[in-house]
């Protein structure tokens, strides 16, 4: 066994160093400020910074420069030398110990085969109020590839109206807003619900809170934009930082349903999605 092992775990064994830790899990291959770290975990600047460095110390986490800042990410190829560690070595490979841990791909050799029975994928955005970014990119992938995609749009604290200015946007646009509601993610975790091909949260903290698996392992990724309900100034200002997230998230669409989702695996596809978010 490594000889990092055991202080690795030994880190991860203090709470709040394992909240942070999950943190970068969920958003990686996103690196974050500390600032934004301690915000959503409600940490002290001292304490954030104590722990960030033992975590850093054993490798789990690094550290880049983005001009005067500095962010924290997960160091992946450290986290995978962890779990073959646990996974690997201490089951010696035995699949009647280390498979249930590591679940098979559910759509087979390709990522989502389910296309060629003719049945479409099924997308569902989320942000936090579910009252303008979310129902932006619900709208958009309904009215650009309804054909092949179910749209859907939720928040993890629905508010009760939607959003004018984002409602403007899309009848200016020219799409239906008729059927449009807030929902909240409850509606999607149920026994009835449609099973989910694909996961994306549209707003840094929707990505940063906890939530629990989804099952069948959609594909999910971080398309994270600056909230436009947010933006101050006149009329005309707060109206184009609106049209300034339709375009970015009709840019961001456009290139995932030019995706070949028929022919990448999980991973190619996991990236694939993970690079449109990044652009």
């Amino acid at each position: 066994m490594d000889q990092m092992t055991p202080q690795r775990l030994t880190v991860l064994g203090h709470a709040q160093r394992l909240a942070i830790f999950r943190l970068l899990m969920r958003r990686y291959p996103d690196r974050l400020p500390a600032g934004e770290i301690g915000a959503a975990l409600e940490l002290k600047p001292s304490t954030l910074s104590a722990y960030l460095a033992a975590l850093s110390e054993v490798g789990l986490i690094g550290q880049t420069r983005a001009g005067t800042s500095l962010r924290y990410g997960i160091e992946m190829e450290t986290v995978r030398s962890l779990f073959d560690a646990l996974l690997i070595d201490c089951c010696q490979g035995r699949p009647d110990i280390c498979s249930p841990l590591a679940q098979p791909d559910p759509g087979g050799d390709s990522a989502m085969t389910r296309s060629a029975a003719g049945r479409k994928f099924n997308v569902l955005f989320i942000c936090t109020g579910n009252s303008a970014r979310s129902i932006l990119a619900e709208t958009i992938l309904r009215d650009l590839a309804g054909d092949r995609f179910n749209a859907y749009s939720a928040g993890t604290k629905p508010y009760s109206e939607l959003n004018p200015f984002a409602m403007q946007v899309l009848r200016d646009k020219g799409h239906d807003v008729t059927p449009l509601r807030a929902k909240t993610i409850a509606e999607f975790q149920g026994e009835d619900t449609p099973p989910l091909d694909f996961v994306f949260t549209v707003c840094d903290l929707a990505a940063n809170e906890e939530c629990p698996p989804w099952p069948g392992q959609p594909i999910s990724g971080h398309w994270g934009m600056p909230d436009p309900v947010k933006a101050t100034g006149t009329e005309a200002e707060r109206a184009l930082a609106f049209q300034q997230a339709y375009g970015a998230l009709h840019r961001r669409i456009e290139a995932f349903t030019a995706l070949p989702l028929t022919t990448l695996d999980r991973i190619a596809l996991q990236s694939a999605v993970d690079d449109i978010g990044r652009n």
